[in-house]
């Protein structure tokens, strides 16, 4: 399992997203961690210390001056016998004590008294996380080493919306694989498109699409978070490049196809771009508007990347992932492409205007397979990458057994 062994001090401060990381604790002892948890009072207003211990499988550690657990254990011990300490959520009022150096409870304390990586999850309202005290604090945080995951933007509980949600279970617990080289996909090869093609009319006009490159580029840091070798091949977006992954940039389909060849071999491919089916025979020119009928645009057909790629052979990814970009007869029509591309999995996305998709940072997806259909609920398209990720470690896995 990849974090076989590994300690993890789990600190969960008092905010609306401490519920997550009762399942952040299972994710990590399902992958061999064993998990000590210390509750902030806060915390203990939203979730139990008992349903900590359960999952955990370890007492949970509250009280500063707890005398038996200072004679059992004491602080500085908590602190140290970790391999790496995980603050999950993150409130805006620990991350200040954090910064400021304070030690006022048993969780600050422990923050204070560490000498092992920190990786922090933070989690608050979206004024609270602009506020520039709490950016300059992140900010000192960071210079200091510590690493963040998160957080995501989205509804929040309060009713409204924005950055501030605590990243999902799994994509913390990617983040902290990646951080103690345990990643379930080390050693793996990943291959990942994203975003859209330009395909020219003349030297300054294009044929495109309203991709974003979001849902890509999550995928991309998801696979690379497990540890994977992960590549990029990305057309024109706004999209930062994610950390950890080398990103080859283009335009047009042709090129897209052709860098894909070169980063082959691999062991996943995911075909998340949206690539233009067509491309124009482009003048050399730029085309001038004259009195009369506009010109005729001669299209032609753009090689078919995810069908090029899950052709037989030796060089084929052991799984290919597609994306189907629907706007109507969703299930029926991705069905249709995963039989005729020839691609072991199809994930069907609607992306008619009314649903927000193309450009949005939350996605409904439906993942195909030779077992039928995996209906998936509304989420953030970083917890779709998550989630995605993880399914493709699973299956790695499973083959590399059999």
């Amino acid at each position: 399992m990849a974090l076989q062994g590994r300690r993890i001090l789990l600190i969960i401060a008092g905010g609306i997203a401490a519920y997550k990381s009762l399942d952040l604790i299972r994710r990590l002892r399902e992958r061999g961690a064993s998990v000590r948890v210390v509750m902030t009072q806060g915390a203990q207003r939203f979730i139990t210390p008992l349903s900590a211990a359960s999952l955990s499988g370890d007492t949970v550690y509250t009280d500063l001056f707890s005398l038996t657990e200072e004679s059992e254990m004491g602080h500085l011990r908590l602190a140290g016998e970790a391999d790496l300490v995980v603050v999950a959520p993150a409130t805006a009022d620990l991350l200040a004590k954090m910064a400021a150096g304070l030690a006022d409870d048993l969780a600050a304390t422990a923050l204070l008294a560490t000498d092992k990586p920190i990786l922090i999850a933070p989690a608050m309202n979206t004024r609270m996380w602009r506020n520039a005290a709490t950016q300059a604090n992140l900010a000192l945080l960071e210079s200091r080493g510590m690493r963040r995951v998160g957080p995501n933007a989205g509804p929040l509980a309060e009713g409204e919306s924005g950055p501030g949600r605590m990243a999902e279970p799994l994509e913390i617990v990617a983040a902290i694989e990646q951080m103690l080289g345990g990643g379930v996909l080390a050693g793996r090869r990943a291959l990942v498109t994203s975003g859209p093609t330009f395909e020219p009319i003349d030297p300054v006009r294009f044929i495109a699409n309203r991709s974003s490159g979001k849902q890509g580029h999550a995928i991309a840091a998801a696979l690379a978070g497990l540890g994977a070798e992960t590549v990029l091949v990305s057309g024109p977006t706004a999209e930062p490049d994610p950390p950890g992954v080398r990103v080859v940039h283009v335009e047009s389909a042709r090129e897209m196809l052709a860098a894909c060849e070169k980063a082959l071999p691999a062991d996943v491919a995911v075909c998340a771009a949206a690539v233009a089916d067509w491309r124009a025979e482009a003048a050399p020119q730029k085309l001038k508007k004259k009195n009369g009928p506009p010109p005729a645009l001669k299209l032609v057909e753009n090689p078919d990347i995810l069908a090029s790629l899950s052709k037989p052979g030796n060089r084929r990814p052991r799984l290919v992932v597609g994306f189907a970009a629907e706007t109507e007869k969703l299930i029926e029509h991705a069905r249709e492409k995963r039989a005729k591309k020839g691609c072991d999995w199809i994930v069907a996305n609607d992306v008619s205007a009314a649903a927000g998709t193309f450009g949005g940072d939350a996605n409904t997806v439906h993942l195909i397979d030779a077992g039928g259909v995996e209906d998936w609920p509304p989420l953030s398209k970083r917890e779709v990458a998550a989630r995605l990720a993880d399914r493709i470690a699973r299956f790695l896995e499973r083959k590399a057994a059999e």
